[in-house]
């Protein structure tokens, strides 16, 4: 059988155009996915880099997306000691009060710090969250305090709260740029979050003067279920912020968080933050350029013990970059000066940079991997004599 080679030729150069159109297409469009909500943005959460964003930097009611705050500092007490998760936390009138999403704890209910982070994070519980607020600030009204306070550390320039859990009231606002930031910080510094965050479905137990009863929880956030990628992290809803959500997903080692305010319906939300996923997936990657605690130099310490101190890097180290792209960074070492034992593990003693075309595309902290012990009389005296016999 004879092969028309023209017509295959013609064939040929038609499917190749067609694909290269929509390659280019997307490529040259894709920034401007006319999403149907009142701000969004989108960040890779290694370097923080901002990969798409509009009115990022307008504040709006955030729902119940006000929770990752509270659960950042609910985890930094977790992670300083304050609470931990087995400690029992006895329900207050204000807590059980609380309307709107809740697990309906009661007056004098005794609940594991576990258990009520679990109703937070999964039924987003505004009677749990106040809980465990007042458990580590005393007061809901001390607990907000922390947090406003928390958000001007972490450059939160268009934040404020005024309610710890959801409720729409004046003043209480967030911006989208602001629930990135926040989101980042908490599932950089505590990944044991996702330990809830991907659950869909999971039960507590009430444990009331008239007994027990299990309660079950089902996550608010379908796009567990519907994106394949998801790692996370909070959902809110009310009648002046409308649907929010602050999404967060990874893939061949990229983490992305799309935030979303404002979006008309429920399924708007969760369109628009696929979208945006989707687009930094397409267009985007991360390279490793140094993993946590990899050896990077040795260094000499004042007064130590040991002539030479081993340091390694406290985080991993990755830059962003465009698919397809490659990059030759340079590294730049830079340790500080005056630095004398005795010290402890994981003390910061310098930092370490990458550039590529004279930008710093990554940056990290460098700490000391062992304690550093002050040398004795007798360690002096035998370091002189190994110097005076090494010389010879």
């Amino acid at each position: 059988m004879k092969v028309n080679k023209k017509v295959y030729l013609i064939e040929t150069v038609v499917l190749l155009t067609l694909f290269f159109l929509l390659f280019f297409s997307f490529n040259v469009h894709a920034s401007n996915l006319n999403l149907d909500v009142k701000s969004y943005i989108l960040m890779e959460k290694e370097t923080g880099k901002v990969l798409l964003e509009n009115k990022a930097d307008t504040p709006f009611p955030p729902a119940s997306v006000t929770k990752v705050m509270s659960l950042l500092l609910i985890y930094d007490a977790i992670s300083d000691g304050k609470i931990k998760y087995d400690d029992i936390i006895t329900v207050s009138k204000d807590a059980a009060s609380m309307g709107g999403s809740q697990v309906y704890l009661e007056e004098g209910e005794k609940q594991t710090v576990r258990d009520l982070l679990k109703s937070v994070i999964i039924a987003s519980g505004n009677d749990a969250v106040v809980a465990l607020g007042e458990a580590i600030s005393g007061t809901k009204e001390g607990f907000i305090e922390q947090m406003n306070q928390k958000a001007k550390e972490l450059d939160m320039k268009n934040t404020h709260f005024i309610n710890v859990t959801w409720l729409d009231a004046p003043g209480h606002e967030m911006s989208a740029r602001d629930i990135g930031i926040v989101s980042r910080e908490l599932i950089k510094n505590h990944p044991e979050v996702f330990e809830f965050t991907t659950i869909w479905q999971d039960t507590i137990t009430h444990n009331t003067r008239r007994g027990s009863s299990e309660f079950g929880l089902t996550n608010t956030n379908r796009l567990i279920k519907q994106y394949p990628y998801t790692t996370g992290l909070k959902t809110g809803s009310t009648g002046n912020a409308l649907y929010c959500i602050s999404a967060t997903a990874k893939k061949d080692d990229m983490e992305l968080i799309a935030v979303i305010m404002g979006g008309k319906t429920s399924a708007d939300r969760f369109d628009a933050a696929v979208s945006l996923l989707n687009y930094g997936y397409a267009n985007y990657g991360v390279t490793i350029i140094k993993p946590k605690g990899e050896f990077v130099t040795n260094i000499k310490i004042g007064k130590a013990k040991n002539d030479l101190v081993d340091v390694e890097t406290k985080t991993q180290i990755s830059y962003l970059r465009n698919k397809g792209q490659t990059i030759t960074p340079t590294e730049k070492v830079t340790i500080y000066e005056g630095l004398k034992a005795p010290m402890t593990k994981g003390t910061k003693v310098g930092e370490i940079e990458y550039y590529f075309n004279d930008d710093c595309i990554g940056r990290g902290d460098l700490i000391i991997r062992n304690d550093v012990y002050k040398a004795s009389f007798s360690d002096n005296m035998q370091k002189q004599f190994s110097s005076i016999f090494n010389s010879k």
